[in-house]
């Protein structure tokens, strides 16, 4: 019996639609899981088996093919975990449910516990764009899926509670987000300019830099304030619009810094990396592109400390980003553009 199962892959910023489909033949017991999958999704075929049996269900010994599509897009990590577990239970007849109008994300414990798992915003977006009507996500990441409005959010904490919902045994309750705009978002222990006495010209000028979106270079000898200056820049800044904010948090749960606490961000970016933070770090990159620190200040403030120390190429590769307000990143596999609209701050 061959059963499909939804699932998402995150490319870069976006999320795309994966068809798990399992099939299950006669044959010697082994289990084969083909559509580029790298060794984290390999590995996945030992953690549904234990899960499965150990949330009191039956591992079939039989000839197991999963199949993720579409087959040329690489697979990378653990979300695909549940979805496999779903499709090995659906094939072999020990549950029965549509899938075609639900998203399984979620990583699987020995026990059958589903873990958290990055980039959890930006797949219930594309499977709201995709008409899914119900996404099942680990429970620890219900608070930042509901972030996305019209789509049905069911928190999962084991494997054997969602197939005894899906046996009618148990229920699961939607989540429902209360998270109200105008909350406090924990992040208040900022320096605020009101704090700085004196310095007038200098407190002038970034109010003119948070006016305009400028870039600000300060010099001047240590112990003068330069630090302390730059880091109250972010607290003039504009109060992110809600789509601004959204955008921002999905930068941040591609990276996992995300607390399940704090799912939305709702304050502007603040990054100070250290000089010597490295080219890929600064700007992004790795075999599988990632965003840098220019891509996690995106809709906020980038503050260079004793810049002169940065590495030269580093500086360079600034440019582009500061103009086109995009860094694109191209490797072998393919190229990947994130967003980098920031405030650059230099100290010397």
């Amino acid at each position: 019996m061959l059963a499909i199962v939804n699932t998402a892959a995150m490319v870069g910023m976006d999320a795309l639609m994966v068809k798990v489909e399992v099939d299950i033949s006669p044959g010697l017991p082994n289990t084969l899981i083909v559509g580029l999958p790298d060794t984290a999704v390999k590995e996945a075929r030992d953690r549904v088996r234990a899960a499965i049996r150990n949330s009191g269900g039956t591992f079939p010994m039989k000839r197991i093919t999963v199949n993720l599509a579409p087959a040329d897009l690489k697979k990378i990590g653990p979300t695909y975990d549940l979805p496999i577990a779903i499709g090995v239970l659906v094939s072999s007849g020990q549950i029965s449910l549509d899938t075609t109008d639900a998203l399984f994300l979620g990583e699987l414990s020995l026990d059958g516990s589903v873990r958290h798992i990055h980039g959890i915003l930006p797949m219930v977006a594309m499977a709201k764009e995709n008409g899914i009507a119900r996404v099942f996500v680990p429970a620890d990441d219900a608070a930042e899926a509901s972030l996305i409005t019209g789509v049905k959010v069911f928190p999962v904490i084991s494997l054997s509670q969602l197939v005894s919902y899906f046996l009618g045994e148990t229920d699961i309750q939607e989540f429902a987000g209360d998270i109200s705009w105008q909350e406090s978002s924990g992040e208040d222990h900022r320096i605020d300019l009101s704090h700085i006495k004196g310095q007038e010209h200098a407190k002038r000028a970034l109010e003119v830099a948070a006016a305009g979106g400028h870039n600000v270079l300060m010099v001047g000898p240590p112990g003068s304030g330069k630090t302390m200056l730059a880091r109250a820049l972010a607290t003039i800044l504009p109060v992110l619009a809600l789509n601004e904010a959204i955008e921002v948090t999905k930068i941040y749960s591609i990276t996992g810094l995300i607390s399940k606490d704090l799912p939305l961000i709702k304050q502007r970016p603040f990054r100070s990396p250290h000089y010597t933070t490295s080219h890929a770090g600064l700007v992004g990159g790795g075999r599988i592109p990632h965003p840098g620190e220019i891509s996690l200040s995106h809709r906020g403030v980038l503050f260079l400390d004793e810049f002169p120390e940065f590495n030269h190429m580093a500086l360079e590769s600034l440019r582009q980003p500061m103009e086109d307000r995009v860094v694109t990143i191209s490797r072998a596999e393919g190229s990947l553009t994130f967003p980098a609209n920031f405030i650059l701050v230099e100290c010397n």
